[in-house]
C-alpha cells in the first residue's frame, strides 16, 4: 500500500472515530413532575405546625393568638351549643345567593359584550370603572339605598363576584382563535350552533378562572358585611367575640372562613380539571 493510501485510510479511521455516537442520555425532564398526593394540604399543615410550635414554646402570646388546642376546644363548645352551625348556615346562605347573582350577571354581561362591538362599548367601560372601585367602598351607599338588611349584604357580595367572572370570561371570548370562527363560517354554522360549539367551549377556561376569584371574593365580602349591623352569621359571631375579648372565638371564625375558601376553590379546580381534561398543560 502506498504512503498516500495509508494516510487516506488513517484519515477515514479518524473521521469514523469522531463521528461515533456518544453514550445515549435520557432527556432531562423540565416539567413539574407527577402530582403530589394531597399537595394542596402541605401549606396549611406547615402553617398549623408553626402555630402549634410557637404556642407550645411560648413564642406566641395566647392573649394575642390562642393555641390550636384551645381553638379546637372552643369550636367543640360552639358546636355543642349549636352556635357555630346556626351562624354557618346563615353565612353560607348569604354567600351562595351573592355568588349566584354575581356569577349570572358577570356571565351574561361578558357574553353580550364579547359578541358585540356596540355592547362592548356600552358595558365594558362601566365594568372597568366598577373594577377600580372596591365593593366594600360602596357599602355606605348601599346602606342608604337598601338599608342594613339581607338585600344589602347579598348585593355587596354579588358586586364583589361579578367583576372577576366578567373580566376573565370576556378575555376568554376575545382570545378564541379566529380560525375557528372562519371555519364556522365556512361550514355555515347557525348562530346557535356557533355559540354552542365555538363560543362556550372557548370561554370556559376563562370563566372557570374567574370562578376561582369569585368564590374567594364572595367570602371576603361576607366577612365585612356580616359585621355591619348583622344579628347572625360567622362575622357577627366574631364581632360579638371582639366585644368580650374572646380571641379563641375570633380564631374559630377565621379558621371557618379559611376552610370555606379553601374547599370552594378546590371544588372549582376539580370541575376545571374534569371539564378541561382535553387540555395538555404544564400542571398535567
Amino acid at each position: 500500500m502506498s504512503t498516500e493510501a495509508a494516510e487516506e485510510v488513517t484519515l477515514h479511521k479518524d473521521e469514523l472515530t469522531v463521528q461515533a455516537p456518544s453514550t445515549t442520555r435520557a432527556p432531562r425532564r423540565l416539567g413539574l413532575g407527577r402530582p403530589v398526593p394531597y399537595g394542596w394540604a402541605l401549606g396549611p399543615l406547615l402553617l398549623l405546625a408553626v402555630w402549634a410550635a410557637g404556642s407550645a414554646t411560648g413564642l406566641i402570646d395566647s392573649r394575642n393568638l390562642s393555641a390550636p388546642w384551645t381553638v379546637v376546644t372552643t369550636a367543640g363548645d360552639l358546636i355543642e351549643n349549636g352556635r357555630l352551625q346556626s351562624n354557618l348556615a346563615t353565612s353560607a346562605q348569604r354567600a351562595a345567593l351573592g355568588l349566584l347573582f354575581g356569577v349570572l350577571a358577570g356571565l351574561v354581561l361578558a357574553l353580550v359584550s364579547g359578541l358585540s362591538r356596540i355592547a362592548e362599548g356600552v358595558i365594558d367601560g362601566p365594568v372597568q370603572i366598577k373594577r377600580a372601585i372596591p365593593s366594600l367602598a360602596l357599602i355606605p351607599l348601599l346602606i342608604l339605598w337598601f338599608g342594613i338588611g339581607e338585600p344589602m349584604k347579598v348585593i355587596t357580595i354579588a358586586l364583589g363576584v361579578f367583576v372577576p367572572v366578567y373580566i376573565h370570561t370576556h378575555n376568554g371570548l376575545r382570545t378564541i382563535d379566529n380560525r375557528y370562527v372562519e371555519l364556522a363560517e365556512t361550514v355555515r354554522l347557525s348562530r346557535t350552533a356557533f355559540l354552542r360549539h365555538v363560543v362556550l367551549p372557548g370561554a370556559l377556561p376563562g370563566f372557570l378562572l374567574g370562578m376561582r376569584f369569585a368564590v374567594t371574593g364572595a367570602w371576603l365580602a361576607l366577612v365585612v358585611v356580616e359585621q355591619v349591623n348583622a344579628t347572625s352569621g360567622i362575622g357577627y359571631m366574631m364581632e360579638l367575640a371582639r366585644t368580650y375579648g374572646q380571641t379563641d372565638v375570633i380564631i374559630v371564625g377565621l379558621v371557618v372562613y379559611g376552610l370555606l375558601g379553601l374547599l370552594s376553590d378546590a371544588l372549582v379546580r376539580l370541575v376545571e380539571r374534569r371539564t378541561l381534561s382535553w387540555r395538555r398543560t404544564l400542571a398535567g
